[in-house]
């Protein structure tokens, strides 16, 4: 049925529809063979009417639209030019290319319906659509150096009611200020981001800085680590110490016996800060939570010294197999390929061909035949021009009422299930391959010798070969999760301003539930994977065995776990901020050295934001593999503390350091 949809939207699609802007008549702009090959740019008559916020519901703004070669350049209106045109005719041939094909009368007194009344300057073309030259000078806004102008019925509008209809327009949620508008006389022009603001070599620095931090892991983490937990326990009994002075002082006020209870609610909080009890609650609270940390930290000493080791232990494996830090490329690549087939599928149904459809466009407000359908070839003899004078009938969009039209809807919907499946699929091969590599060097005994050469193709292949009904499989069920969760959104969105409380409850509850089954099953998925890539199962089993082998190590798995993304969070969030910091003096001119290669630029928001952006999510896709790896090594561990008892026939397999924390030996005989 999926198969059948998709080939029937490809069939069906037009996507003419997408390349080209249509007129008022269904003809497509700047299409070769047709009337219309050299006029590729659609201009609106009246674009003030396309303010309306019923052009974001009917996607259709209520006005004449034409293809023109060119957009207009200067203010022109309809009474000027046939004031002009008499004593010089380049007036009428300027401004007949607004009119409708066929009109060829300017002494025509009303033609309101067949030429636009008052065009106004529009040089650029956005999405091949015409928009006003909005320029601001001096902070103004202005159009073709004007703040104000006559609209089609003489009266004065201003240039922010052309702003407001251009952001109505169907597609055009962008930028309207035009390339004019950067060239202002108090600066020097703007220079592209990725070529003169040397945004690139910050990259380059966030990849180096990422991949040296991954690398020194196995030097830095025990340190890291416990400096912060002291750096906690310090801050939490400075804490202490000042929520205790400030009790103490507060008490011997005259005001002392005031209560929290006695003031009631304060929007303003500094209210509570003058009173004795807040702090004194302040100071429990804390006492409490400095209990809490020193009691964990003695409890759970030896399961840090744990997670800190396999930290060290994965720095080393990735600095055996450092070609696994580039595997989120192939990820990217592949994620790439499935995004656009979905989009790509996603916008043919949309653009299916079918019958032209017509709808009444009145001048009037409160037409009654607004928006419905219309014949034009009827329409100027129909009963609907009497009551709404004025009213036109305007092309809207091609569709019908076939089966395929009314089934675009859960055509969408199985495309989306798709896309869904192909993106986790993408993820759960990376996942898959990256534990087989990461999984042949733990189980190699004497490394690095024993680890097998080109160990991330090898286990890509292995993954592709063998297990791709067992990823495809736990990436459907993800799938199908997070599709139901997108419907609950859409839902919850639809019923925004219901009234039925029973029915957005229950929805929330849904959603809450759903949202919990998500994080489970993408957790599950991910230890089953890793199963998978150790033992070669099947999904069921292989996620069965992960979930008991982690159940029955299950404070591990929570201290390793949140040790693990501190510490990448960390990471992450030092390599954006360094590199950020150093971007920052270099754009402006805090480093001396360098000064001659910097560019002057008006603005360094934009690279700077670029740079450390990009720095951030660089470190994210190198700590990513990083985290992949860890969390092979521990369910490695386990199974190496379970089914291992360090004999000559069943050796340990783990590092000297996670034996000497264990108390346990390998014997040689």
């Amino acid at each position: 049925m999926k198969v059948f949809g998709f080939f029937a939207a490809w069939i069906h699609g037009d996507p003419r529809k997408v390349v080209y802007p249509t007129d008022s008549y269904g003809q497509f702009c700047g299409q070769k063979g047709t009337n219309n090959a050299k006029k590729a740019i659609l201009f609106y008559f009246n674009i003030l009417k396309c303010a309306s916020p019923s052009v974001l519901i009917n996607l259709q703004c209520p006005t004449t639209q034409l293809c023109v070669p060119k957009c207009p350049d200067r203010f022109a209106t309809y009474s000027e030019m046939q004031y002009h045109h008499r004593s010089n005719k380049s007036y009428w041939e300027y401004y007949r290319q607004f009119c409708k094909p066929g009109f060829d009368n300017p002494n025509k007194e009303e033609a309101g319906l067949t030429c636009s009344l008052a065009p106004v300057p529009s040089p650029l073309a956005v999405l091949q659509r015409c928009f006003p030259d909005f320029i601001t000078r001096n902070g103004t806004l202005t159009v073709a150096n004007r703040t104000a102008f006559k609209d089609v019925l003489g009266e004065t509008r201003s240039v922010t009611d052309l702003l407001m209809s251009g952001r109505n327009t169907v597609l055009q949620k962008v930028c309207l200020t035009p390339p004019s508008a950067r060239r202002q006389p108090y600066g020097p022009p703007r220079r592209g981001v990725t070529q003169n603001y040397r945004v690139h070599r910050g990259l380059l620095v966030a990849m180096v800085v990422s991949l040296i931090f991954i690398l020194l892991l196995r030097f830095t983490a025990g340190f890291l680590l416990w400096f912060i937990i002291f750096a906690v326990i310090a801050l939490v009994a400075y804490g202490i110490w000042h929520c205790y002075e400030e009790f103490v002082a507060l008490k011997e006020k005259p005001s002392a016996d005031v209560t929290i209870s006695d003031i009631g609610f304060q929007t303003d909080f500094h209210v509570y800060l003058q009173l004795s009890q807040t702090w004194l609650v302040f100071m429990i609270s804390l006492s409490v939570t400095e209990a809490v940390i020193i009691l964990m930290l003695i409890f759970l000493r030896n399961r840090v010294r744990i997670a800190i080791a396999l930290l060290k232990e994965g720095s080393k494996a990735i600095g055996y197999i450092m070609s696994t830090l580039f595997y989120p490329i192939v990820t990217f690549l592949l994620l790439a390929v499935s995004i656009s087939y979905w989009a790509v599928t996603a916008v043919y149904p949309f653009t299916s061909s079918g019958d032209a459809i017509y709808k009444v466009m009145p001048s009037q407000p409160n037409c009654m035949y607004a928006n419905l359908t219309c014949n034009p070839e009827t329409f100027n003899k129909s009963n609907i021009t009497k009551v709404c004078p004025g009213s036109q009938c305007m092309f809207a969009f091609y569709g019908g009422e076939s089966p395929y039209h009314r089934y675009i809807f859960i055509l969408q919907l199985c495309n989306l299930l798709v896309f869904l499946w192909l993106v986790n699929f993408t993820i759960a091969l990376g996942q898959c391959t990256l534990a087989g590599a990461f999984a042949s060097y733990y189980w190699a005994l004497k490394k690095p010798a024993d680890i097998p050469p080109c160990p991330l193709f090898s286990s890509f292949s292995r993954a592709i070969r063998y297990h791709t009904g067992s990823l495809a499989f736990g990436s459907l069920i993800l799938a199908v999760v997070q599709l139901i969760r997108i419907v609950l959104e859409y839902l919850d969105h639809k019923l925004k301003g219901a009234q039925n409380t029973f029915a957005r409850f229950l929805l929330c509850c849904l959603k809450c539930c759903f949202w919990c089954l998500e994080r489970v099953i993408k957790f599950m998925n991910r230890n089953a994977y890793i199963m998978i890539a150790i033992y070669g199962k099947n999904f069921c089993t292989s996620a069965r065995e992960a979930f008991f082998l982690l159940m029955r190590n299950v404070v591990r798995v929570a201290v390793l776990d949140k040790v693990t993304d501190f510490l990448l969070f960390l990471g992450k969030v030092l390599i954006a901020g360094s590199v950020g910091a150093l971007a920052f003096l270099f754009f402006t001119h805090k480093i001396p050295v360098i000064q001659e290669e910097v560019p002057s630029l008006n603005y360094y928001w934009v690279p700077l934001l670029t740079v450390t952006l990009g720095s951030y999510l660089i470190a994210h896709g190198f700590f990513s593999v990083y985290a992949m790896c860890v969390d092979t090594l521990f369910l490695c561990f386990l199974l190496d503390l379970e089914n291992n008892n360090g004999s000559a026939a069943r050796p340990y397999h783990m590092s000297t350091s996670l034996r000497k924390i264990l108390n346990k030996r390998n014997r040689k005989r």
